[in-house]
């Protein structure tokens, strides 16, 4: 725990390098920190942090800048938001169109960019998982199967599994009237689950080929993969702290491309309530160790369906920022939800 003095001056060093990105000195912070206290002082203050991990001294300067650890102790405990005005959240609302929710994806992912001055991100909704009417099995060779897949609102999904074993048209007729008879009406996930548990009750040949025709509709009728719509990325090339770095920078493209990673990120968001911050490495994603992310989940009809993010450096105004990606999860989930 830090004392009131620490707490100050780490305050107050963090905002001064977000706001100028020089690394600051004593003399500096004993101007702005409010406290009457000697340079000498402040240096033993600041020799403490350093020790602590939540600042550290480049080599090329006396002064000092943050850690990750000091830009998430000042975020958690010392950082003041203010919320925006109800008029600047009407205008950002009417930027905003739910006729078309594919168009509004873009606008949001746009919006968090234009506002920010950064990368903005928005998950595109996920499908909710439909309810399966009828499940057939088709033999196409020995050990080649067809799997169609009807749900109750007409979808039809075919796949082609190729399980361990042949199975003879009989065989395949018990396991379809057996789903058809015990899982119609469910969802995948739920599907899978009443599946596991009944495990011990059916017969071990069979309960194969009935895991993978689940899991296959699963796949089937869940989006091919956890897209997202992103926006504003070369707002990244006029941060210096990771153009410093221009292979950390083509690292972090990289990423955005691939993609299955930082989707991955953006799914987890999803689990939080409210606004959630990863700074540095707590993203897990090395070419993200310079970078900042600053997700909120957002509803359609009182489901999560989605995630919106803002990706910086970390040296970033999070008092500014982190209201603006709240307040566009929620004009979000309101316009979809109205929609």
């Amino acid at each position: 725990m830090l004392d009131e003095r620490a707490r100050i001056l780490l305050k107050a060093l963090v905002e001064r390098y977000i706001a100028d990105g020089q690394p600051v000195g004593s003399r500096a912070l004993s101007r702005v920190s409010g406290l009457e206290l000697s340079p000498a002082t402040i240096r033993n203050v600041m020799s403490d942090l350093e020790e602590m991990g939540f600042v550290a001294s480049p080599h090329t300067s006396a002064g000092r800048i943050p850690t990750a650890l000091g830009y998430r102790l000042f975020v958690d405990t010392l950082l003041k938001i203010e919320p925006l005005n109800p008029e600047r959240i009407s205008q950002l609302e009417g930027q905003l169109q739910p006729n078309d929710p594919s168009r509004l994806i873009n606008q949001a992912s746009s919006l968090l960019s234009e506002l920010t001055r950064f990368a903005g991100v928005v998950v595109v909704p996920r499908r909710v998982a439909p309810k399966i009417r009828l499940v057939e099995f088709l033999s196409l060779s020995d050990k080649r199967i067809l799997l169609i897949l009807v749900s109750e609102d007409g979808t039809v999904q075919n796949r082609i599994l190729v399980p361990d074993r042949s199975y003879s048209a009989s065989e395949l007729t018990t396991a379809a009237n057996f789903l058809n008879q015990h899982y119609a009406g469910l969802d995948f996930p739920d599907m899978r689950r009443k599946l596991q548990d009944e495990l011990t009750q059916l017969k071990s040949d069979m309960t194969s080929l009935m895991t993978a025709a689940i899991e296959a509709g699963n796949e089937a009728f869940s989006s091919t993969n956890s897209d997202y719509v992103i926006s504003g990325e070369h707002h990244l090339l006029d941060a210096e702290n990771l153009t410093s770095n221009m292979q950390r920078l083509r690292e972090l493209f990289a990423l955005f491309e691939q993609r299955t990673s930082l989707a991955q990120l953006m799914d987890m968001s999803q689990q939080a309530d409210g606004v959630q911050i990863f700074i540095g490495s707590e993203s897990g994603l090395a070419p993200l160790d310079e970078c900042s992310v600053v997700t909120a989940p957002y509803e359609s009809n009182g489901s999560i369906v989605g995630s919106v993010a803002v990706i910086g450096p970390t040296r970033m105004a999070y008092d500014r920022v982190i209201p603006i990606v709240d307040i566009t999860a929620k004009l979000l989930s309101s316009a979809l939800s109205n929609h």
